[in-house]
């Protein structure tokens, strides 16, 4: 069930009320109605796939309750690897089989022993990276001792299924999502109205920026060969624009969504396109992964700390299986190791963590530096999302030759590259008010405040949502990008 469908549309009025009105007198009882209906809304894409999720959460509360019953440091071991082994298991195989098998017949060809390789017609289940590494994060808490073993079933399943945030972040933590659970909630207008904002904001960001980004950038992806210079790299900055709408406006809607009953999740976008080097780049961009690897990978690993060889490999080993967290592609291996590379002289540098606080922070206007660290941040990120939309590397890196050598100035409309003039406009606002809101949640918590007058906050409303109307584009064939990760 797509955030942008009729189906959902009707599905979550029909929660809430049921959630309210219903079961709200009684704690365990609103908890199995947002099981059930997270099942509903995960079966909805396909029912087959309900017994991965329940399989997966039925392992990891059983080793949480097998971790509260033994000290010794074996036993503990074994569980956590259990847990491991069962999650990390499910998701190789269905998102990685393929891959390694056609890897492995590749190489034994390039050594002069052609084989064939076995492939199976194997389905994707939609969010299993995101639950899997949701529920992965209970089991290492738990042995951790960061986290108390639940013994309450419901709350723990509603915990991996949680249908905001269930197939595509963010990816909670059980320290921060598991203990909402237990704790009564109670009806709040102030909150249910931020969180309805927020999932408008979202919306917008989907259906207006993301999708009308999505056409331009399909039409040079997909004919890359024929156009000009400028028409590639208009696709490259459309395609840009687009991966952040569709991930960034899903996080919002979700994270609206959990508002409206009575849930808090945490933030998975900070203005990352504003930031003045990659190091904070990453720290803005999908936070809820990027944490997830530097707490559960990268530390473990020993971080930033040890000789200069360890930092190195550190870096590339949390950038690299980063990538190829997002799929079976060597698009997104390299991808993930060219960010590696724009990182590394920031952390041999110890110059990583220099840009903590908000560009222009109290100011208005960048200074002339930031302009140019927020230039040169985004001009790498974007030659970077060109090896994340390519199909592969060869046409990646063609795609790239074609806008160095024989560059040309052809006007992209000329090739049936344009976009409409109407829309140009609404990007250059929706950068606007993303600049202003930047310090925010999101960026239209200040416009659509409730410090402000009446008036003026239903005409921020209309406009949004005529501007939707008016251009949004309303296909359930343009899925958000991350459901395939």
């Amino acid at each position: 069930m797509l955030f942008n469908s009729i189906d959902f549309m009707i599905f979550l009025p029909i929660v809430f009320i049921l959630y309210w009105f219903v079961t709200n007198k009684n704690l365990k009882l609103q908890n199995f109605l947002l099981l059930i209906s997270s099942y509903v809304f995960y079966g909805w894409w396909d029912w087959r796939f309900l017994s991965l999720i329940i399989f997966s959460s039925t392992v990891d509360y059983i080793v949480g309750i097998g971790l509260s019953k033994t000290e010794e440091k074996r036993n503990r071991k074994l569980l956590l690897l259990a847990s491991i082994i069962v999650n990390l298991g499910f998701l190789g195989f269905f998102k990685y089989f393929n891959f390694f098998s056609e890897s492995f017949a590749s190489a034994f060809t390039f050594f002069g022993r052609p084989i064939d390789a076995t492939r199976l017609n194997i389905v994707l289940p939609v969010g299993i990276s995101f639950y899997t590494f949701q529920t992965l994060s209970y089991s290492i808490d738990v042995y951790k001792r960061k986290l108390e073993p639940t013994k309450d079933v419901i709350a723990f399943f509603s915990f991996v299924s949680f249908f905001p945030q269930l197939v595509a972040g963010p990816i909670e933590r059980a320290t921060n999502l598991l203990p909402q659970f237990y704790k009564r909630r109670y009806f709040g207008y102030d909150n249910t109205v931020e969180g309805m904002r927020q999932m408008l904001w979202g919306l917008f960001k989907k259906i207006v920026i993301a999708d009308n980004c999505a056409i331009v950038a399909n039409n040079v992806f997909n004919n890359y060969q024929n156009v000009s210079s400028v028409s590639l790299i208009a696709g490259a900055v459309f395609f840009t624009f687009q991966i952040y709408g569709d991930f960034s406006g899903y996080s919002d809607i979700a994270i609206g969504t959990s508002r409206l009953f009575g849930f808090n999740l945490m933030k998975n976008f900070a203005f990352p396109y504003f930031s003045r080097d990659i190091g904070e780049f990453w720290r803005r961009w999908h936070i809820s992964l990027s944490s997830w690897f530097r707490d559960y990978l990268y530390i473990p690993l020993g971080g930033s700390r040890g000789s200069t060889w360890k930092k190195i490999r550190n870096v590339f080993i949390i950038f690299i299986v980063s990538g190829f967290w997002h799929g079976a592609n060597w698009t997104f291996v390299f991808w993930g190791g060219l960010n590696a590379i724009y990182f590394l002289p920031l952390i041999l540098t110890k110059r990583n963590r220099i840009n903590l606080n908000t560009v222009a922070e109290n100011r208005f206007f960048p200074s002339i530096k930031e302009i140019f660290q927020m230039g040169t941040t985004f001009i790498l990120t974007v030659i970077a999302w060109i090896f994340f939309r390519a199909e592969s590397l060869s046409i990646a890196f063609d795609y790239i030759k074609r806008i160095i050598i024989n560059f040309e100035f052809i006007r992209p409309r000329q090739e049936g590259v344009g976009f409409d003039i109407a829309f140009f406009i609404i990007l250059i606002v929706f950068i606007f008010i993303e600049w202003t809101g930047r310090k925010y949640e999101y960026a239209t918590v200040r416009l659509l405040s409730m410090n402000k007058s009446k008036p003026m906050r239903w005409l921020g409303y209309y406009v949004i949502i005529l501007t939707i109307y008016l251009f949004g584009v309303f296909s359930e064939k343009i899925e958000f990008i991350y459901f395939q990760f």
